[in-house]
């Protein structure tokens, strides 16, 4: 496999492992948004390339015909199998942004937001209604044609459910339909990185996996444990989502094999 690198801290981590393995490499500069990199890779087989470091550089790779690329995954909010285990779906409200204005009321409360797609066009956050409609209004003023792509639209579907009091959040990397890493990442309020996870933790990750086999050849799933048990989070395209503490070795491996 001809691994395509956006050169960054933490695409930085994976070199150490393609080393070991004897894996062949390259780093590149991504534009913004549009998934043009620079300098352009010399392709020895267009079947046999994946690329790590930037969502956008799907573009590149679908424009070029080269397989795997980047796996591309589906709103986990609209994945059937999973509506029952979802944090942030019982209850969520799914608004277009040009329709945030009337039908979000600022009282003051507070809602998680994220985009439904898993493009990044702002970050998962707790925001107060007040933050959100002043967000919103901001990209309201701009004129469609003027807006990047990569950044929110008026057309933008958002996700805002009430927050949830989490205890431990673990981010888990799924490659043909297995579990093959894991790392924690935060630990009450506290941002921590361990190789580790919660043995029921592990087995509730590829209990997810195995409820829903067609969903991506390779994926990275967030789950959490709350006072009520253990949840999904979200899920995240494999190729842009941060490495935190994982086994860097079993992930290239597994996608060599795959």
């Amino acid at each position: 496999m001809q691994w395509i690198l956006k050169k960054f801290d933490d695409t930085e981590k994976l070199a150490p492992a393609l080393d070991r393995l004897g894996l062949t490499y390259s780093w590149h500069k991504v534009v913004p948004f549009v998934g043009f990199i620079m300098p352009a890779p010399e392709i020895r087989d267009p079947k046999s390339v994946v690329f790590f470091g930037s969502y956008t550089l799907w573009r590149y790779a679908e424009a070029h015909n080269l397989e795997p690329g980047v796996f591309r995954i589906a709103p986990f909010l609209r994945e059937a199998p999973w509506q029952d285990y979802l944090l942030n779906g019982p209850g969520a409200r799914i608004l277009t942004l040009c329709d945030v204005p009337a039908q979000l009321v600022d009282d003051g409360s507070q809602w998680f937001i994220r985009p439904v797609e898993d493009s990044k066009e702002v970050a998962g956050l707790v925001r107060s209604t007040g933050e959100i409609i002043d967000l919103v209004q901001k990209v309201l003023a701009l004129d469609v044609a003027d807006i990047p792509n990569g950044a929110l639209r008026h057309d933008t579907e958002l996700m805002l459910t009430r927050p949830a009091h989490i205890l431990k959040e673990w981010r888990v990397w799924v490659v043909d339909g297995q579990v093959v890493t894991w790392s924690l990442y935060k630990e009450g309020a506290r941002v921590t990185y361990r190789p580790e996870i919660d043995e029921d933790a592990r087995a509730f990750a590829q209990h997810m996996v195995d409820l829903n086999p067609g969903y991506a050849r390779a994926y990275v799933i967030d789950i959490c444990r709350t006072p009520d048990g253990l949840h999904l989070l979200e899920t995240n395209c494999i190729n842009a989502a941060g490495f935190y503490a994982a086994d860097l070795v079993k992930l290239a491996a597994a996608i060599e094999a795959l």
